[in-house]
């Protein structure tokens, strides 16, 4: 899958593991660079398995969450404009083969 980033801030998070250690602490870093290497290595979103994969809705809608550690999530959306869709409107999650990272922390605090 393509993978981009939101932003250089959310970019050197998820590329630099001194970052992410001290921001999301240890488990959650080292979490993060398997969910990376599992979103690289996924053709589509539909296939990721692993980290609960799940969308996200209320405010969070037409975004997709993977855990790390301890309530914190890798948190990305298609990059394509408009994504792939289903009948009713919703995002085709299966069909999502470039997605742009938005975030890695926990949206419930």
């Amino acid at each position: 899958m393509k993978v981009s980033y939101e932003d250089e801030d959310i970019e050197t998070l998820c590329k630099q593991e001194k970052m992410a250690t001290k921001k999301l602490g240890p488990e959650s870093a080292k979490k993060l660079q398997r969910r990376l290497a599992e979103l690289h290595a996924a053709g589509v979103v539909g296939e990721l398995a692993i980290g609960r994969p799940h969308p996200l809705d209320y405010d969070r809608v037409r975004q997709f969450a993977v855990d790390l550690h301890k309530g914190k999530r890798l948190i990305f959306k298609p990059t394509s404009k408009p994504p792939p869709a289903k009948a009713d409107g919703s995002i085709d999650w299966s069909k999502v083969s470039e997605i742009t990272i938005i975030g890695a922390e926990d949206y419930h605090d």
